[in-house]
């Protein structure tokens, strides 16, 4: 199996490129994030590379980095993800960024990736979201209220407050994240309206 391909760019197609190893081109499949990292045709390029075998072919993924490739894998993982649509997610975001829009819950960044529909960004959090804390610098507390709101458990003020602000034009992460930071800083027992003024506070600061 093929983990990491060193080598000089041959040339570039729409979703490949050719990696000349001392003479042998290698046809990598990539993102279009990866393959407008790298470098002109004739000078060097890594990638990271998955290997994949299935009876009628042998097909490498290449990536930019080895958190790029661990994604890559984590998203095949999910039901109804393939190849093509883990390089479109991979595409649309930074490693680091669906790492954040999981932990979030955000399934609307990961859905406008291409080909991605609602009911597969839904399960790609939905599977993912126990895995993304790994990879995200996000607080905790921000996560799990984040899940807790995705999942209707959230305490009712802190629901109503973060409702207010998505119904003011506030994406709905960037709202929970705000109304974490005042629940955070007012204690328990905060009420709606304390929970709003705050968070407004922090959307603006």
């Amino acid at each position: 199996m093929i983990g990491k391909l060193k080598g000089t760019i041959d040339s570039y197609g729409p979703d490949w490129v050719i990696i000349d190893v001392h003479g042998v081109g290698y046809v990598v499949h990539c993102s279009s994030r990866t393959l407008q990292s790298l470098p002109a045709a004739g000078e060097a390029a890594v990638l990271s590379i998955e290997t994949m075998v299935r009876e009628d072919m042998i097909r490498l993924y290449g990536f930019a980095n080895d958190l790029e490739r661990e994604w890559f894998r984590l998203l095949l993982a999910v039901q109804g993800v393939g190849a093509k649509v883990a390089l479109s997610v991979l595409s649309a975001l930074k490693a680091s960024d669906l790492a954040n829009a999981i932990a979030m819950r955000d399934k609307a960044a990961i859905g406008r990736a291409n080909g991605v529909g609602p009911k597969v960004a839904e399960r790609i959090v939905t599977e993912l979201k126990d895995k993304a804390p790994g990879f995200t610098d996000i607080d905790p507390a921000l996560a799990k209220l984040a899940g807790e709101v995705d999942e209707k458990r959230a305490p009712g003020p802190l629901q109503d407050a973060i409702s207010a602000l998505t119904n003011l034009g506030y994406g709905a992460p960037q709202a929970a994240a705000a109304i974490a930071a005042a629940a955070k800083k007012a204690g328990e027992g905060a009420n709606t309206q304390t929970l709003i003024r705050m968070g407004l506070k922090e959307l603006s600061s």
